[in-house]
């Protein structure tokens, strides 16, 4: 089973977040917070304006690691994997390694 978003969505897979610090110190998971950093799944193919013309999402391609808005978005959990599916406003940068 897969996720195709529909218009301007996009799937993300959050990357696990530190669980220990700089100093040495390990953080339990309730202390943690939801990780900003995520992954790209899958791109929607845009929206539609006024006048009927898809605009697709630009910018962005399957892979990308990114920065979303912390609270933005809907988790979903599929084949024992954790997703998030939120709009191509919420995508805030592209991390570049």
């Amino acid at each position: 089973m897969t996720i195709k978003p529909l218009a301007d969505r996009i799937v993300i897979k959050p990357v696990e977040a530190e669980v220990k610090t700089s100093s040495g110190i390990y953080l339990t998971a309730a202390s943690q917070e939801k990780p900003q950093f995520a992954v790209v799944v899958e791109i929607g193919p845009g929206k539609t304006n006024e006048d009927g013309v898809l605009i697709p999402v630009k910018g962005l391609k399957v892979g990308d690691k990114v920065i979303a808005a912390k609270y933005a978005g809907t988790e979903v959990k599929l084949n024992g994997e954790e997703y998030t599916i939120i709009g191509e406003k919420d995508i805030l940068a592209i991390v570049n390694d």
